[in-house]
C-alpha cells in the first residue's frame, strides 16, 4: 500500500563537523517550532496519520471498551498534614483526580482543591504540592498543557480560602517550608528572551534557590543559593524533622550523585535575608545522599557509597570527617534498597526490591535492626505515607492484576497488624481469567535479564499471540509490576501477551545494574531488548511479525534503535516521546541533564559510541526484501523535556529513506498531539484517545481481530 507522506524539505547544505567527521543535517529546519515550514509540516503529517488511525478496524471497539473499563473509583495513599487527612480521589472519568480533605480518619471527606476547575479539558494539572508543617497552609503547583513550567499558588486550609501569592518561572522545583510556616523554599530560572510556555526548546540552565515569604510578592524573593560558574547544576532544599537544619542537595544531571550542604537556622539570627551561608558537608558528585532523620547532629541518610544496592549510614555533622561514618543498615547481598523514611519517633520503614519486587520491612532507628516484615504479593508498592512524628501508616499496593490496595498500621500498637484500608475494584476484570510469570533469559553478553510475562491462563503456546514489549531501560529507573486498564484490554480482546524486561540501564539491582546500560554500555540495552524478543520467538510466545515494541522517552530512544538495527524482528513499532537525535539532545530545554546517562557528541570519545545507535543517524535501507516495521511516533507540542523536534527529524529521515521504496508496505506516521507534553498531568480524556489510537494501529498492522469475552462490565 502506498502512503502520500508529506514532501520534507532536505537542505543538504546544511553539515555538522564532530571531531572530523562530517554529518548531514537536511532537517535542522524543524528545530524551529515556530516556524511557518515546521507549522506546515505538522499540519501535514496530522492530515496523513489522523485519518488513517480513525479508520482503524478496531479503534471504536477499543476506544469504547477501555472508557467502560476505566471507570473505576480511584484513591491515592491518604497522608496526614497537622490535625488533618488528605487524600486523592478520581470518580473514575475525571480528567484529574481531586484533593479530599478529612478532620479526622472517620469523618466525612470533603472537596479540598479540585484541579478540574482550572480548565475546561483538563489540561491544567496539579504538579507539586507542600504544606506546612502545622497543616495550615499550602502551596500547590499547576502546569499547563502538560508542559515542566509551573506556577505556584497558595491557600490557607482552613476554608479553602484562596491567598494572592504567585510564584512564576518555576521548573524542576523544590517546595520545603520552613517550620514556622511563614514561607518556603522553591526553584526558579530569571527571565529569558522568547516564550516560556512549553513550546519552546531553549535550554534550561542557571536555577536559582530562593526563599518566598508568604504574603509578599514574588519580585522581593529572596535568593538563598546560586552556581553562575556552574549553570548546568540544580538544586533542592528540604527541611530536617525538627525544623532546625536546611539541608541543600545539589545535582549536575540526572545520575544518582550529588552534593549537600547544611545550615543550621540558628545561625540565621536575623532570619534569611540573602544567600545562605551553607556548610559544606559533601562536595564532590561521587556518591549519592538522600536524608532519612535526625537526632540532633547525628543524621541518617541513604546513599550508594562504595554500595550500588544503597545502605543507611550515620553522620555526626558536629564530627563530619569521613572516617567518623557509620554502616546504620549495611547493603543487602542481593536487594536493593528504594526506599527508607522515619516514623513513629524511633522506626524506620524500609522499602527493597528483590528480583524487581516490592519488599516492605520495619527496623528500629537506633541499631538498625529489623523487628518486622510486612507481607506483601508479587508487586510493587506505589504510595506510602507517614512522617517522624505519626504513629500510622498507609501504604499502597499494586500489581499487573491488582488495580490497587491500601493498608494501614499503627505502630504504636502492640501487635503490628497491618489492615486494609480500601480496596480498588475494576468492573469487568476478574483476576482469576489472568496470570503472570516471571522468566530469566540470556542476553548477548550472557547476563541473566528477568521477564515479566502477563496474559490469560490457559493459552496455547504456538506462536500465534500479539506481543506488547515494553522496555525503558535508563537513568536508574526501575520498571515494576503495575496495573494498567489500557494493556488489560488488550490481553483480554486482542488475545494479547504483555512482555516487560527489565534490561540494563534501568535501578532494577542497582547501580552496577544501571552502569551496565549507560554511556559507552548503551548497547547493552538494545541487545538486552532484542533478545527479549528473540526469547519469546523461540518459547513459542509469538512470531517476529506479531511483537510490538513499546517505550517513551529514554524508552524511545530504546525502541528507534532496535528498529534501526533489527527491522526483521518487530512487526510494530509504538514511540512515545522518544530521544532521536543523540547528537544534539543536550542542546534543548533540560537535555543537558541526561548527558550523565548518555555521554555528549561535543567529547571525541562519546562522539564515537553515540553516532553508532543514534536513531536519527542509522536510518538505512535494510537488505533484501526486509523492510521496517510499522511505525507510529507520538509526540505533542507542549513537551518541553523531550521536545517534539526528535521525533519531527527521525519520521522525515524515514519517510525519505523508506516511503518510496516499494518493499516498504507497512505505514510509518507521527501522531502529533496538541495542548500536551512528556505525559505527565495529561487529562484521562487525552489518555483514553491517545490509547485507543495506539492500539488500533497495533491491531490494525499485527492483523488481530477484536473478541468479544464473557465479563461482568456494563454492556456498551
Amino acid at each position: 500500500m502506498a502512503y502520500n507522506y508529506p514532501k520534507a524539505r532536505r537542505d543538504e547544505s546544511k553539515i555538522e563537523d564532530y571531531h572530523g567527521t562530517k554529518i548531514a543535517e537536511p532537517y535542522e529546519w524543524l528545530e524551529d517550532p515556530d516556524s511557518e515550514e515546521t507549522k506546515a509540516f505538522v499540519e501535514a503529517q496530522n492530515a496523513v496519520t489522523m485519518p488513517y488511525l480513525e479508520k482503524c478496524k478496531i479503534r471504536q471497539k477499543f476506544h469504547d471498551r477501555l472508557k467502560a473499563m476505566w471507570d473505576f473509583p480511584k484513591y491515592g495513599c491518604p497522608f496526614k498534614r497537622g490535625p488533618r487527612y488528605f487524600y486523592f480521589y478520581n470518580t473514575g472519568l475525571q480528567n484529574q483526580s481531586v484533593l479530599y480533605v478529612q478532620d479526622s480518619i472517620e469523618a466525612e471527606a470533603k472537596v479540598f482543591l479540585d484541579p478540574n476547575k482550572f480548565s475546561d479539558d483538563g489540561t491544567v494539572a496539579l504538579r507539586g504540592y507542600s504544606f506546612t508543617e502545622d497543616g495550615e497552609y499550602l502551596a500547590y503547583g499547576l502546569s499547563d498543557s502538560g508542559s515542566d513550567w509551573v506556577t505556584v499558588k497558595f491557600m490557607k486550609v482552613a476554608g479553602s480560602e484562596e491567598l494572592p501569592d504567585i510564584l512564576k518561572r518555576v521548573k524542576f522545583s523544590c517546595m520545603s517550608w520552613t517550620h514556622d510556616g511563614k514561607g518556603l523554599f522553591y526553584n526558579r530560572y530569571l527571565e529569558q528572551e522568547g516564550k516560556t510556555d512549553g513550546t519552546e526548546t531553549t535550554a534550561n540552565l542557571d536555577q536559582k534557590l530562593c526563599y518566598h515569604i508568604l504574603g509578599t510578592e514574588q519580585s522581593s524573593d529572596v535568593l538563598c543559593a546560586e552556581f553562575p560558574d556552574e549553570p548546568k547544576w540544580m538544586s533542592g532544599a528540604e527541611l530536617t524533622d525538627d525544623g532546625r537544619y536546611i539541608l541543600l542537595s545539589i545535582s549536575e544531571g540526572c545520575d544518582p550523585v550529588n552534593r549537600l550542604y547544611y545550615c543550621d537556622m540558628k545561625t540565621l539570627t536575623d532570619g534569611i535575608k540573602g544567600l545562605i551561608p551553607w556548610v559544606k558537608l559533601v562536595d564532590n558528585f561521587d556518591a549519592e545522599y538522600e536524608y532519612i532523620a535526625n537526632e540532633g547532629t547525628l543524621f541518617t541518610f541513604k546513599t550508594n557509597l562504595n554500595s550500588p544496592r544503597y545502605k543507611l549510614i550515620n553522620i555526626d555533622i558536629s564530627k563530619p570527617e569521613m572516617e567518623n561514618w557509620k554502616d546504620l543498615i549495611s547493603q543487602a547481598d542481593t536487594d536493593v534498597l528504594e526506599w527508607a523514611s522515619c516514623v513513629n519517633n524511633d522506626k524506620l520503614m524500609l522499602c527493597y526490591l528483590h528480583d524487581v519486587k516490592s519488599q516492605l520491612y520495619l527496623h528500629e532507628l537506633n541499631t538498625g535492626n529489623r523487628l518486622t516484615t510486612f507481607p506483601l504479593d508479587v508487586g510493587t508498592i506505589t504510595g506510602y505515607s507517614g512522617k517522624k512524628k505519626d504513629h500510622e501508616i498507609f501504604y499502597q499496593f499494586t500489581s499487573f492484576l491488582t488495580p490497587g490496595i491500601i493498608y494501614r498500621c499503627d505502630l504504636s500498637a502492640d501487635k503490628l497488624e497491618p489492615s486494609v484500608f480500601r480496596q480498588i475494584d475494576v468492573k469487568g476484570f476478574d483476576q482469576s481469567q489472568f496470570q503472570t510469570v516471571q522468566v530469566f533469559f540470556s542476553s548477548k553478553d550472557g547476563t541473566k535479564i528477568p521477564m515479566f510475562i502477563v496474559h490469560r491462563k490457559g493459552i496455547e503456546l504456538d506462536g500465534s499471540h500479539p506481543v506488547l514489549l515494553y522496555g525503558y531501560g535508563g537513568f536508574n529507573i526501575s520498571i515494576t509490576p503495575g496495573f494498567s486498564v489500557s494493556r488489560i484490554v488488550f490481553i483480554q480482546h486482542l488475545g494479547g501477551i504483555l512482555a516487560i524486561p527489565n534490561i540494563r540501564g534501568g535501578g532494577e539491582y542497582g547501580e552496577t545494574w544501571h552502569k551496565g546500560g549507560m554511556l559507552a554500555n548503551k548497547q547493552n540495552c538494545f541487545d538486552d531488548f532484542q533478545f527479549a524478543a528473540q526469547w519469546l520467538i523461540e518459547n513459542k510466545y509469538t512470531s517476529a511479525n506479531k511483537i510490538t515494541l513499546n517505550g517513551g522517552s529514554n524508552g524511545g530512544l530504546l525502541v528507534a534503535a532496535c528498529a534501526n538495527q533489527r527491522p526483521d524482528l518487530f512487526g510494530c513499532i509504538i514511540n512515545q516521546v522518544g530521544v532521536m537525535d543523540m547528537l544534539k539532545f543536550h542542546k534543548f530545554t533540560i537535555g543537558h541533564a541526561w548527558i550523565t546517562d548518555f555521554g555528549c557528541s561535543e567529547k571525541k570519545d562519546n562522539f564515537e559510541y553515540l553516532i553508532k545507535y543514534s536513531p536519527l543517524h542509522n536510518i538505512k535501507s535494510p537488505d533484501g526484501d526486509t523492510q521496517y516495521p510499522s511505525m507510529l511516533l507520538l509526540t505533542a507540542d507542549h513537551d518541553d523535556r523531550v521536545v517534539p523536534l526528535h521525533s519531527l527529524k527521525y519520521i522525515a529521515e524515514l519517510q525519505h529513506t523508506m516511503g518510496s521504496e516499494s518493499k516498504q508496505t507497512n505505514p510509518l506516521m507521527i501522531r502529533l498531539d496538541t495542548k500536551a507534553g512528556h505525559g505527565a498531568g495529561k487529562p484521562t480524556a487525552k489518555v483514553i484517545e491517545e490509547y485507543s489510537d495506539v492500539y488500533g494501529f497495533i491491531a490494525e498492522n499485527l492483523k488481530v481481530e477484536w473478541r468479544e469475552v464473557e465479563s461482568s462490565a456494563p454492556k456498551l
